[in-house]
């Protein structure tokens, strides 16, 4: 496994910097939340007309099939400038699942539309705030029409906003996912501020009759796709974390140099520089695992899904502590709402909880590797 992007990811890359650069900078996302918004429509808007909601849907319908390399570079770069978009849960996260699962039917009504940014889908999974499938405790009752569906999900990241919700049920049959609009009948979603300023949707499902044409795959037979999907979320959620470890430590650098105490730059003191050279380390390293884990899902390898939960572990700690060492190199400026490095903080904050945190990843990575 070649560990450097090739010239045509390389290219996206170039390309998304420069976008987000310009059309996503911090000032926007602070504007944003000031005016007591929570998204940023125009963004997404130049992002769908560049394609990238298609970025990992197959060129049949209607995607770029650029991989998940393709993905997490973007997704590194949005890490950068904090950039507020449904690409993550959407056309990542959302568009796997229904690739993965859906029938040529389901995929040809609803990953063209995903592709273009016409819907946005989200994963509606999680219902103790710790990503544990194994918790899962809505159900689906088949009924003369379909089935019957009841429950509650927590935290879902854009589900206010969404077209369409991917309802995981569990079973005697196993784990199922069901397609279903947030219009429909006994669907209630109550949203709250999280600490980035982005919202997050709580959904119950009071009753909701949907077709037998609702569910995706089988009945039961879900499994293998979720799993698939949550190595995605993981490494590409990594890839994220990564961008916001990078920024904040080139930031917190760029201070170092110049913020003098006791009439020298404080970047010539012993105890920061080794912090920083140690912080560095642990970025480089970061950056491996984060290529590793989504060389390996474009490679549909066996080992992606260690990789992905080794990166998202990995990437989770090291982003807590680039966070926590700018703001304390800052200084008391550091702690203050109108310098912006407290914001890279509060995304990772976020982050690192989305879809399974360190100690969620570590334990799958451990028991991944027998122990």
């Amino acid at each position: 496994m070649v560990m450097i992007l090739n010239e045509e990811q390389q290219l996206l890359k170039d390309s998304a910097k420069a976008f987000l650069s310009e059309s996503a900078p911090i000032s926007g996302l602070r504007a944003m939340r000031d005016a007591g918004e929570d998204q940023l429509p125009e963004l997404w808007t130049k992002m769908s007309e560049m394609g990238w909601p298609g970025m990992v849907i197959p060129d049949a319908y209607s995607g770029l099939d650029f991989g998940y390399v393709g993905a997490g570079v973007v997704l590194e770069e949005m890490g950068r400038t904090l950039a507020l978009s449904p690409f993550l849960s959407s056309a990542v996260v959302a568009a796997t699942l229904i690739n993965q699962l859906g029938s040529e039917q389901q995929k040809e009504t609803y990953l063209p539309r995903i592709a273009t940014g016409e819907i946005t889908a989200v994963l509606a999974a999680d219902e103790t705030g710790f990503f544990d499938l194994a918790d899962i405790a809505t159900q689906a009752t088949p009924s003369d029409n379909g089935y019957i569906l009841s429950g509650s999900k927590r935290g879902v990241i854009d589900g206010h906003n969404a077209d369409l919700l991917l309802i995981v049920t569990d079973g005697e049959e196993g784990l199922s996912v069901f397609a279903v609009e947030p219009s429909a009948s006994g669907v209630s979603c109550e949203t709250r501020l999280i600490v980035d300023s982005q919202r997050a949707a709580d959904i119950s499902l009071e009753t909701v009759s949907v077709g037998s044409d609702a569910l995706l795959g089988t009945l039961g037979g879900a499994s293998e796709a979720l799993e698939f999907t949550i190595d995605v979320a993981a490494a590409c959620s990594a890839a994220e974390m990564l961008g916001i470890s990078i920024e904040t430590f080139e930031r917190t650098v760029g201070y170092l140099k110049e913020r003098e105490q006791f009439g020298s730059k404080i970047g010539t003191f012993q105890g920061l520089q080794h912090r920083a050279a140690q912080l560095f380390a642990e970025i480089e390293v970061s950056k491996s695992a984060v290529l590793g884990a989504l060389q390996a899902l474009d490679a549909n390898s066996e080992k992606r899904s260690i990789l992905a939960s080794m990166a998202k572990a990995k990437c989770a700690k090291v982003v807590r502590n680039a966070t926590e060492e700018g703001v304390q190199m800052h200084g008391g400026i550091g702690m203050t709402d109108e310098f912006d490095i407290g914001f890279f903080m509060k995304r990772a904050a976020v982050c690192r909880q989305a879809y399974g945190d360190y100690h969620f990843h570590a334990d799958r990575f451990a028991r991944l590797r027998g122990y």
